[in-house]
């Protein structure tokens, strides 16, 4: 197969959400706040929590395995394993090579990507390098994370937002025309570090009594900040990657933007132009999952059948970093 006419095609996707539900009626109970309080700000109904003795790669194990079983793929078909996550279940190995392991996937190589909520198309921009170069054939593409891991519960600003997940493609080389990834953009600003960020925890400033005491390996933001760098970040660099890709926005059949806040998403459709319909949104069932997002949506939208055959799907995120992204898929 020729490099230069070589082509990611999304072959499969698959998700897993924990089954412990916490609502906002359960949030009311725990804290200063109040059902229409969160609904009106942030959208969100509920959110899933991973049950205690289960790690980020139990999550994406799931995912990987419903991927590949749409695809119609054994584990030792995988070239790579490229997973964005925050939440690994060590510091190291990667939970990538933890859930090669688990999957059996004996020719694989695997490795964490850490974009935060763009992790994963990060990674998926990451697995199309590679694919197109011609180093690998197939690749499993994840975003996983357990963000209740890292929540202050106390703190309502935060664990109000917050919830965990796994979604998961399986790429494949192809050389089908104008089916598959279109383009793929990745930005980053890292003078925005400490806007949304965990204190604590790594080699700056390791875990110790105090940092524990003082909740400092939990996540902290100011999310008015987010929010506004967010919504002008996520249009610009979509428009980009159209341009890049040579699609209109009118050609483009679904809009599947992270979810981090209805809010943030109805601003965004708005810059954008696109109507409501046109715009996948979970964000009230799950809160923000953050790599695990974009991957989720994605996978409910293609088993609700709201992508067929010749669908232009765009997708888009913004992180911690901040890290921001968009890809534009032909199905």
């Amino acid at each position: 197969m020729s490099g230069a006419q070589r082509r990611s095609v999304i072959l499969g996707t698959g998700s897993e959400l924990p089954t412990k539900v916490i609502t906002n009626q359960d949030l009311e109970r725990m804290l200063e706040t109040s059902d229409e309080w969160i609904t009106v700000r942030t959208g969100i109904k509920q959110r899933r929590v991973l049950e205690e003795g289960k790690g980020n790669a139990d999550m994406a194990y799931h995912a990987a395995v419903r991927a590949m079983a749409d695809a119609g793929m054994e584990a030792n078909d995988l070239d790579a394993i490229i997973m964005g996550t925050v939440t690994p279940d060590y510091l190291f190995p990667s939970s990538a090579c933890v859930l090669e392991d688990m999957l059996g996937a004996r020719k694989a190589f695997s490795f964490d990507v850490n974009a935060a909520c763009a992790g994963f198309l990060n990674a998926l921009a990451v697995a199309d390098s590679f694919i197109r170069t011609g180093r690998a054939r197939t690749a499993l593409v994840l975003g996983s994370d357990a963000l209740s891991r890292l929540l202050n519960w106390d703190d309502r600003s935060t664990c109000i937002l917050f919830g965990d997940g796994a979604g998961a493609v399986v790429l494949g080389a192809s050389e089908n025309g104008d089916r598959g990834i279109l383009s793929v953009l990745l930005r980053t600003d890292g003078s925005y570090a400490k806007t949304l960020y965990v204190p604590a925890g790594g080699s700056l400033r390791p875990a110790n009594p105090e940092t524990v005491q003082n909740n400092e390996h939990t996540i902290t933001m100011n999310g008015k900040e987010v929010f506004k760098v967010a919504v002008r970040s996520m249009e610009e660099i979509s428009r980009q990657a159209l341009k890049e890709a040579g699609i209109d926005l009118e050609q483009v059949s679904l809009v599947i933007p992270h979810q981090a806040n209805r809010r943030i998403i109805v601003a965004l459709a708005e810059r954008l132009g696109v109507p409501m319909e046109k715009v996948v949104v979970n964000v009230d069932k799950y809160g923000n999952t953050s790599a695990a997002s974009v991957p989720v949506a994605l996978d409910e939208a293609r088993r609700e059948g709201r992508i067929k055959p010749g669908d232009v799907v765009l997708l888009n995120a913004f992180g911690a970093g901040f890290a921001w992204g968009a890809a534009v898929v032909r199905f």
